[in-house]
């Protein structure tokens, strides 16, 4: 008789069965384990985009999305949104564990000290065009890291690891902001060691004398934009096996460098399936233009044989609400009535936002404004260029990123990734000289 915590697969072609084994977690649903298929049956799995395999076990995060559920090693995202801060959150998702007020102190003095670049590295810039995609120059400059702290670098060490992942975390925002100053040709700021983590990022990115502002507004600094930015960061730090997180995690296995890895993520993240849907938000109320033509475009979103798409509706893992969306919802109004009370754009975005809620179209396939709908309605209140959007969110991911880096290097049990394939080209043949063909 099979083993309760096993499956029998069975090949009707011969007869041949396989017991294969049930593994079970903390959480969701158990899965089956098919390393030994090919040796017992002689089959691999075809899944494409492994929608329906667990690559890694994993201690991070967990997402039902039926249930509209987002856990942090545990921890209820609603819960860490209300009481945390984005600095606090990477500490648990690294460690995790929440930090004691000692050790939150002496992780946030680790993020100050690594804040600062390498001079040499600053001129990286010059090297790119000023009109590059701040993506192009984030893929190239965190991939570079690794040449200025090889001979440091022992990956075998967790405290080097650690140090690394500091290192990561840190630098992230300086260099996500010297990429907008270099695309605007303003000079580089330093990071202030008296300005917390989203302070420092909105200190680097608009300090210079503004005609709309004035130069001593500091506007940046405003405690609705600071808290807002801090918590969009916290929302973003980590979502399970995602692409770039996927793509971080498969580098990683072959023993890669950690900026070599992060700067795979980084290019993962750049898709517009992934990072930069918030930039195609903005981009539909644009094409939407005005309040009396949103009916025209909720109409279209319905044909099925029409192309357009309601962006920021809507999502592949939550069947329910994004819990994420649900907590932003807020934030996004306030800094909406601090910053931009009268843009067109969002009394657009607002009145698309009231309308689809009420849909019953909408309502029935569960199609809720998600977490990329009001970020990037938040991004464009604080100025932030529709460009740097995917940069927002690097810097945010870049928490989950390292955590599964450290996770994957500790695992003793990790192997270098080796998806297989259904090879479906020209069979066997030879080759014919050019005069035969």
């Amino acid at each position: 008789m099979a083993d309760p915590k096993c499956v029998i697969v069975r090949d009707p072609a011969n007869g041949r069965e396989a017991e294969l084994p049930v593994r079970e977690g903390t959480l969701g649903p158990a899965v089956i384990e098919v390393r030994d298929l090919p040796s017992r049956l002689g089959y691999f799995t075809y899944d494409p985009g492994f929608v329906s395999t667990a690559s890694c076990r994993s201690a991070i995060t967990y997402i039902d999305g039926d249930e509209g559920v987002l856990l942090y090693r545990g921890y209820p995202i609603e819960q860490l949104a209300e009481h945390s801060s984005f600095l606090e959150t990477a500490y648990l998702l690294i460690h995790g564990e929440l930090p004691r007020p000692a050790e939150l102190t002496r992780f946030t003095e680790d993020i100050r000290r690594e804040s600062l670049i390498h001079e040499t590295l600053r001129k990286f810039f010059e090297g790119f065009h000023h009109d590059a995609h701040p993506m192009a120059m984030m893929v190239g400059v965190v991939g570079s890291l690794s040449a200025f702290y090889h001979g440091e670098l022992d990956i075998d060490d967790p405290a080097q690891r650690y140090i690394s992942a500091v290192r990561l975390l840190a630098k992230m925002p300086t260099i996500a902001a010297a990429c907008y100053r270099h695309s605007v040709g303003l000079p580089f700021v330093y990071p202030r060691a008296d300005l917390d983590y989203s302070e420092n990022f909105l200190n680097m990115m608009f300090s210079v004398p503004s005609l709309q502002y004035g130069e001593d507004a500091q506007w940046y600094l405003d405690p609705v934009a600071t808290r807002t930015l801090d918590l969009l960061f916290l929302l973003h730090a980590d979502h399970e096996q995602n692409a770039s997180t996927s793509t971080v995690r498969l580098a990683s296995s072959t023993g890669a460098n950690p900026y070599a890895c992060i700067a795979a993520g980084i290019a993962a993240l750049w898709g517009p399936a992934h990072g930069g849907a918030n930039e195609a938000v903005l981009e539909m109320l644009q094409e939407i233009g005005r309040p009396e033509r949103i009916p025209r475009f909720i109409a279209r979103a319905k044909d099925r044989n029409d192309p357009f798409r309601l962006m920021g509706f809507g999502h592949r893992v939550y069947k329910n609400y994004d819990p994420r969306a649900q907590i932003i919802r807020k934030a996004c109004h306030a800094v909406l009535e601090r910053f931009s009370p009268a843009d067109p754009l969002f009394e657009l975005a607002m009145r698309l936002e009231e309308i689809a809620l009420n849909d019953a179209y909408f309502i029935e396939r569960r199609l809720y404004p998600n977490v990329d709908f009001y970020s990037g309605i938040i991004y464009r209140a604080l100025n932030i260029p529709v460009n740097m959007f995917t940069v927002m969110f690097a810097i945010a991911r870049t928490a989950g990123w390292v955590a599964h880096w450290l996770e994957l290097k500790a695992d003793p049990g990790q192997r270098i990734g080796r998806p297989r394939q259904l090879y479906v080209g020209a069979p066997r043949r030879d080759y014919l000289p050019p005069a035969a063909r």
